[in-house]
């Protein structure tokens, strides 16, 4: 059964169309690596299959409260420590185990220290360890591995490997080899014509 179906969907950026007619499906248990041009609309797509943003047209089919989404901006408290950041993402989504958070990123040293003092690659390992207490089925993930060394890389993959192997999906935009056995999706074919997204009922109107 699939844990995410799209049909025929069309996204806008801006009041323009980026891409159209896109269609694919997650099943438990599968990646989905999305790949295009800078530009094109990789994350677009991704906040709409999330519902941050509508789609012009098309249908998009998954379970109810089956998201946990990570994009650039990590989602942190600065105040709070790295395990009370994870203790704050567990008790939003109702949740998982901060020790498994912990040590799924290699955080445990970290645990007691304040995201502030934080370097940029150990904000985006807290961030990304924020998926494992989400307890959603379906990560759908934004170039989730900027700012990560070698070795952090290497521990996202087996993060993600370790969610499919328990039944979850991802949709994720990555430029990097992940070594994920996934499925790759290219929007090249899918860019859309210049042409602007659908108004709403009433748009032109208002400004007759």
């Amino acid at each position: 059964m699939s844990l995410l179906a799209v049909h025929d969907l069309a996204v806008a950026r801006g009041g323009l169309r980026t891409v159209e007619g896109v269609s694919f499906a997650i099943d438990a248990g599968q990646a989905l690596i999305l790949r295009g041009p800078n530009g094109i609309g990789k994350t677009t797509l991704l906040r709409t299959v999330a519902g941050l943003q509508p789609a012009v047209t098309g249908r998009i089919e998954m379970p109810e409260d089956a998201v946990a989404y990570a994009a650039h901006a990590d989602g942190l408290k600065g105040a709070l420590t790295v395990a009370e950041n994870l203790g704050f993402w567990a008790d939003v989504f109702g949740g998982g185990e901060v020790d498994q958070a912990l040590t799924a990123m290699d955080l445990t040293p970290l645990a007691d220290r304040p995201a502030a003092a934080l370097s940029a690659g150990q904000k985006r390992r807290l961030g990304l360890a924020r998926l494992v207490v989400s307890r959603r089925p379906l990560w759908i993930l934004d170039e989730p591995t900027v700012s990560l060394d070698a070795a952090s890389v290497m521990r996202f993959a087996d993060m993600v490997r370790g969610h499919l192997a328990q039944g979850g999906a991802a949709l994720i935009a990555t430029h990097i080899d992940l070594g994920l056995d996934a499925q790759v999706l290219d929007l090249t074919p899918y860019r859309a014509r210049a042409t602007p997204a659908a108004r709403p009922a009433g748009f032109n109107e208002a400004f007759a």
